[in-house]
Order: C-alpha cells, then structure tokens, then sequence
C-alpha cells in the first residue's frame, strides 16, 4: 500500500463519512462495501434490491441497505425534487417517477443530508452520474465546470512530489478551450491542497515550451496559462510547458529559465482528453504507477464518477447495463474485490476513501460538516444537462 493511500484511509477514519451507493445490484459494488466495513473507514448506504443484497455471499452488517422503490423516503425526495425542478418544467409525477432512478435517490440523500458524499460509475455511464448533480447539487461557489483528475504514485521517482503527480483532465473534458483550461487548472491545484496538504505547482502541457513551436494548439495553452494567472494570481503556475521542461529540473532550467514552476511541477493539467488520458495510461503502465481516479472536482457536494466516460443517455432515467445484476455477474467473489483499477474503477477502493471525506471550497480547504450542507443548499444555475 502507498503511503499516499495509508494517508487518505487515515484521514478518512479520523473524519468519519457517510457515503451512500448506489449500485447495490453490481457485484463489485458489494466487494467494495464490505472491504470498507471491514476496514471502518466509513459509513455505508446501499441501495438496490434489498433481498438479492441480503442474499449475496458478501459481510454487508453496518451498512444501511434501501431500496428506493418501497423506501418511505421516496415522497419527500420527490417533492424536494420537484421544488427544486418545477422552474424547469419537471412535474410532481416525474419527479416521482425519477426516485425509481438509484442515481436521482442517491443525489437526493446527500442533498437532504442523509449522506455526505455518493460514488457511481460501476455500471453507469459517466453522464448519466453527473447528471442528476448538476441539476441537484450544482457546481461548487466560484466554480464554472465539473472536471475530473488522477493522483499517480509511481514508484522509485523522485520527481513531483516524490514520485506523486496529480494528472488532469483524464476523464471529462473532450476538448476543453483556453477557459475551460484555465479553471481545471486552478481547480486542480485546490483539489492537490485539499489532498496532499503541500503547496501545489502546477504546470500546463504542451508540446511548445515558451513558443517554441507556433500553432494553434500552443496558443489555446499559452491563453489558458494567462487566463488562469488572473484567476489565481498567487498560485505557482506556468506555461506552457514541454513535459520533460514541467518535470525535470534540468531540462527545465534550459527551456525555461525565469519560470517559477519548470522542473518542480507536481500538478500536470493536459491540453485535452486524449492527451490526459493517454498520458496517465502510459504512466500506469510502463512506469508501474498506482492510480488513483478519476476523481471527480467541482461538485458543490462530494459525489465521484469512477466509470469510463461516455456520453448520457437519452432517457431522463438512466438504465443499468446487464453486468450491473448480481444475478448475471460470473465474477467469484475474490475476483470482484481484486479488479484492476481500469476494469472496475467504481470499485477501486482508494477513489471510494478519498471521496468519502474530500470536500471543495473556493480557498481548497476542506469543508467542515456544517459548510457541506450550507453547500448541498444553495442554489444556482446548473451548467448543463438542464
């Protein structure tokens, strides 16, 4: 185990959370949740078919199991639902028809304050997780996109922190513009604050370092560096910047001498999706780092998509896929509990302790339990899916 993992489960116990899942039905969800109560890093609600959960071979006491189609929390939830929907359009009879959707009645336990935090993606589509967020809980105060990042801890590396990176965007952002850039960039660095308690320095990728290549691509970057600079103008961070010229301290003092970031980054923001993702894969693989993610940033309350992106479905109801059922899964019990962080990132039990105590604010401190619900509270316009 990583220190950085060692440290995260110990914060997690010392700041006990509740943290409500929804894929009762998938049998690595389950694998998680009883690793987790075993562990006692934190309190679990599960929601699914309360029999088939009872029925499965897995050590569950202490979670609290619902299923949300006979839960008696089913009536509020869809009046808070509605309440919060009705300028939209939705109506009583849909929002009660959305507490069938395990995604919509997870959303609605943390924003009621029956959870601290929701983690999903086992068997859900990325959009149809964020979703239910952003027209529930929003995006964080001050924050304009939800974007996601890894936590890399390779082995035997003594550049970054040594050996640990943040990655960002991996997961979310297909082509982020100069704007876009900018505020994953700012976010992560608060979210590298929050995380790993030491000052962040946070370098954006290009394959130009200071002009030296001329194109549109670097420029969006070079855009994203000034935007962000004007964001937060004390935050070390420069660009754009040549990987080797982020990272090593020698290349670094030769491409970009005056910088305050070449050499020493630890926070490395990618200038689009197939960069970021290809990136933390190559790292992952060739170099035998431990991944950590994707972890979700910007959500005004914690709730993690660790699934493979992909885009929502056309249904206002998202639909579980078959491997989802407990009854068709053909994994042995000891497979689902040991799945490679890419086969079943849901399940990863790392994503599922960071987020379990993880809370954003503007500064990228945590929130305190009181600030977490004033957050799930507050009201403001949602920045997409409607």
């Amino acid at each position: 185990m990583s220190s950085f993992l060692e440290t995260m489960l110990a914060r997690a116990k010392a700041d006990r959370q509740t943290i409500v899942l929804p894929e009762g039905d998938d049998e690595r969800t389950l694998a998680a949740a009883e690793r987790i109560l075993a562990d006692d890093i934190a309190d679990l609600v599960i929601l699914g078919d309360a029999h088939a959960i009872a029925a499965s071979p897995y050590k569950l006491s202490g979670a609290r199991i619902i299923d949300p189609r006979t839960s008696e929390l089913r009536e509020g939830f869809a009046e808070a639902l509605y309440e919060l929907r009705k300028a939209k359009g939705m109506t009583p009879e849909q929002a009660m028809g959305l507490m069938d959707d395990v995604l919509y009645f997870g959303v609605m336990m943390v924003k009621t304050g029956g959870a601290d935090g929701m983690v999903a993606g086992a068997c859900h589509a990325t959009g149809d997780v964020l979703r239910p967020c952003l027209q529930i809980l929003k995006t964080a105060p001050g924050v304009k996109l939800v974007s996601s990042f890894f936590v890399m801890v390779v082995p035997d590396c003594d550049l970054g922190q040594e050996g640990t990176f943040l990655f960002s965007d991996c997961g979310l952002e297909v082509q982020p513009d100069a704007e876009k850039l900018a505020h994953i960039a700012v976010n992560s660095a608060k979210s590298w604050k929050t995380l790993m308690g030491t000052e962040p320095a946070v370098a954006l990728l290009s394959h130009s370092t200071y002009g030296s290549a001329k194109n549109d691509d670097a420029a969006k970057v070079v855009e994203a560096t000034a935007i962000a600079k004007e964001l937060a103008p004390g935050l070390a961070l420069d660009g754009e910047l040549q990987l080797d010229a982020a990272i090593v301290e020698s290349v670094g003092s030769s491409k970009a001498p005056d910088s305050p970031v070449a050499g020493k980054a630890n926070v490395l923001i990618f200038p689009d999706l197939d960069a970021g993702n290809i990136g933390y894969k190559l790292v992952q693989r060739l170099a035998k780092a431990e991944a950590y993610g994707p972890i979700t940033q910007g959500i005004a309350a914690p709730v993690n998509d660790l699934s493979a992106a992909a885009p929502p479905t056309t249904s206002s109801a998202s639909s579980p896929s078959p491997a989802c059922r407990l009854k068709r899964s053909r994994r042995s019990k000891a497979d689902a509990a040991c799945l490679p962080n890419d086969e079943a990132p849901a399940l990863n039990c790392g994503g599922l302790v960071v987020y379990s105590f993880v809370r954003f604010t503007p500064a990228g401190r945590p929130l305190s339990h009181g600030e977490s619900r004033k957050c799930r509270e507050r009201s403001c316009t949602p920045r997409s899916w409607g």
